[in-house]
């Protein structure tokens, strides 16, 4: 078991959108023997990419995993992997992926660099501390600099990248890479495939180049802890062998102090085999990264460790839900430790309930291999589950363990849909709850006053795929409205209010009486921080989380124009109780109404969501497209240049943004292109805000676009 565990990685591959993380997908699969024939994004054909949407969009949008198998040193291994999209609207999926994976590969465009969806994975990346190796791709196309992305690693996502190849020619003439551990040259000749290759001696150009990076290369490792390989370096750098170098690496991988990097060409076939052999060799086994931690249900304070060994008790974590049409709702999970045999019964600790597993499958894309097992390591997929979320716990009911939760961004954009038929009303609410299962980023809600439906999402994008889902999947015909930002409310003075509710009728009647302080939350802190400062037992202990529900309800329903509050913090002073009359509920709603009242004196303020636009466009037009972020209340926060395109960053409120796309293109003669992502939350200018409010009081509604 340990042998197989130490042969196993479980990796993801994650990118910014076009940096080819699909194509590299396809040659890992064609060269392990997973495939027989190489699928191209661009003839919508590509295995991983299984979605009608994604086959005609070319793009990911849903994460799907995999199983190889790869021979490296005469050892069999065994990688599971997860191919996330690199768009920003489906950033949930490479959320959920990385929080159960062990190791990344991060692919870089050798043109493109480091561009704003890469830092977004690689900030997530560091927040799972997940190892990551990089690989620097499209090395045949023309401004392709891969010293120049190697150095862009270590400036703008403050990495230490360790070049352990360098490319043999660049853009036409590139053609394979320098080995700097081995000294040898890899060229990919003949063979359309890629398949075979040679390894020759460095070639006379590349000698000084390939000299000078090798002692970079052993410079930087000498830095990285280990002392006896310091101690040869300083000696007689000649006595440090291959193996030295790939275990120095290996360890500084797994602790998270270097990246080695890579480079080739995936659509050109080339370097994917080198790849892939550093995949086994610095990427960590789940053994490497030893006990995963979690805590006791019963005292979230009580640490529980889960060794990844087959004899522990079983424990996993749900991370993605998916409708299947031939075996139903299927949940990836992660399994941590312990042994699962199909048809027996596992613990959800959410729900407090026993579950029979009635089939476990070995993910291929969107087909399924049926298992009699899963053990300590695996990433599979279960079928049978009645309540499931993402994010559960999964465990033996003698031995709960709560693994940490995983965090999804609130939506930020809205837009009201209703089905052109009556008929599809109830099949509409059907389906509307299987895709928000699905997608935790995606939230569904009716609008009081009006009855309307309304969808929210992460963009424009993610809410146009849904809606074709429900088109395609579902046959359902969608009417739908113009997008909406969900705007959020915030306090900004501190108030302090006496509430007393009671209600008396025939028989027992109501009492609440409360004093608290409410008050604007810290900057980076969101939802309620609900601080209980009752001495003596003046309100007993038992109607104290009432108080705080009834607060955290209140929430949804801010004072200016109804909209969620960002953050609040609330300090319960004070209060008294009625020995017969005074019940949880009566809190509850006592804590509601000192809400309203606190918060209208608190002079609460709108928030806005905010987007980090990027444009990389000819120089000739970088006037216009400055000017154009202006007119959108827009703030450029920096300008760049890279192989004659200038680079802008700016902030622009979403509001301003919808239909962008096509502006540039105007602007630009189709020669820019941009990208867009989730930046916070920012106060409304004053006379902006009281238009929004005016019109959410009026109720000036969708319909009207409908």
């Amino acid at each position: 078991m340990d042998n197989m565990l130490q042969n196993t990685r479980n990796i993801g591959i994650m990118a910014h959108i076009d940096a080819g993380k699909t194509t590299t997908m396809e040659r890992i699969l064609y060269y392990t023997g997973v495939t027989h024939r190489m699928g191209e994004v661009h003839d919508g054909a590509a295995t991983m990419d299984w979605m009608s949407q994604e086959k005609e969009r070319g793009i990911t949008i849903t994460s799907a995993a995999i199983t190889a198998y790869w021979n490296y040193n005469g050892v069999k291994h065994t990688i599971n992997i997860i191919d996330t999209p690199g768009h920003v609207d489906f950033t949930v999926e490479v959320e959920r992926s990385l929080r159960v994976l062990d190791g990344a590969v991060a692919v870089f465009c050798g043109v493109g660099g480091v561009e704003p969806q890469s830092e977004t994975v690689w900030k997530q990346a560091d927040r799972y501390n997940v190892p990551r190796i990089a690989f620097v791709n499209k090395m045949d196309r023309i401004g392709a600099d891969f010293f120049s992305v190697l150095m862009e690693i270590e400036e703008k996502l403050g990495a230490n990248p360790i070049a352990v190849q360098i490319p043999i020619g660049s853009e036409d003439k590139f053609k394979g890479v320098v080995d700097l551990i081995e000294m040898k040259a890899y060229v990919w000749q003949g063979s359309d495939d890629g398949m075979t290759f040679e390894v020759t001696d460095i070639p006379e150009d590349l000698k000084d180049q390939a000299a000078e990076y090798r002692d970079k290369m052993l410079e930087k490792c000498a830095d990285l802890g280990d002392d006896s390989f310091l101690e040869k370096y300083l000696e007689d750098s000649s006595l440090i062998s291959e193996d030295d170098i790939k275990n120095v690496l290996r360890r500084a991988t797994v602790g998270l102090k270097a990246v080695p990097v890579l480079c080739g060409s995936s659509l050109k076939n080339k370097g994917v085999q080198k790849l892939l052999d550093a995949v086994t060799a610095y990427l960590p086994s789940p053994l490497d990264l030893g006990a995963v931690k979690g805590t006791d249900p019963a005292n979230p304070d009580k640490e529980i460790l889960r060794k990844p060994d087959s004899k522990e008790p079983f424990a996993a974590l749900a991370f993605k839900i998916a409708v299947d049409p031939f075996v139903g709702r299927l949940v990836y999970i992660r399994v941590y430790s312990g042994r699962l045999n199909a048809g027996e019964t596992v613990y959800n600790v959410r729900t407090g309930k026993r579950e029979r597993i009635a089939n476990l499958y070995r993910m291929s894309a969107n087909k399924q291999q049926a298992l009699e097992f899963v053990e300590a390591g695996d990433i599979c997929g279960a079928a049978g589950f009645k309540d499931i979320r993402t994010g559960d716990s999964l465990t033996e009911q003698k031995h709960p363990v709560v693994f940490e939760a995983i965090q999804f961004p609130d939506p930020v954009i809205g837009v009201a849909i209703e089905p052109k038929t009556q008929a599809d009303l109830d099949k509409m609410d059907v389906a509307l709850g299987k895709l928000s299962e699905e997608d935790p980023t995606f939230k569904v809600e009716t609008d009081n006053e009006t009855g309307q439906t309304i969808i929210r999402g992460m963009g424009e994008l993610h809410l146009d795929i849904l809606v074709d889902r429900l088109k395609r999947e579902y046959n359902i015909e969608i009417t739908q409205g113009k997008p909406q930002v969900t705007y959020k409310e915030r306090i900004t003075k501190t108030v302090e209010h006496h509430e007393v509710f009671k209600k008396q009728t025939g028989g027992k009647g109501k009492f609440a009486d409360i004093t608290v302080r409410v008050s604007p939350s810290e900057e980076n802190e969101t939802g309620l921080k609900f601080i209980n400062s009752i001495k003596g037992g003046n309100i007993p202990k038992e109607f104290i989380p009432a108080i705080e529900k009834g607060f955290s309800e209140a929430m949804n329903n801010g004072p200016l124009g109804g909209f969620k509050m960002q953050s609040l913090t609330v300090e319960l002073l004070d209060g008294s109780y009625h020995s017969v009359d005074s019940d949880a509920l009566s809190f509850e709603i006592a804590a509601k109404q000192a809400f309203k009242a606190a918060t209208e004196q608190a002079k609460a303020v709108l928030l806005e969501p905010v987007m980090e636009l990027t444009v990389d466009t000819p120089e000739e037009y970088m006037g216009d497209v400055i000017a154009d972020v202006n007119k959108r209340r827009g703030q450029v926060i920096s300008t760049d240049s890279k192989a004659k395109v200038k680079i802008i960053k700016s902030l622009v409120p979403l509001a301003e943004t919808f239909g962008y796309v096509t502006v540039l293109r105007t602007l630009t003669s189709g020669r820019a292109i941009s990208s867009m992502q989730f930046k916070d939350y920012e106060q409304v200018p004053p006379q902006i805000a009281q238009g929004i409010i005016d019109m959410v009081k009026g109720k000036i509604t969708f319909i009207d676009q409908l």
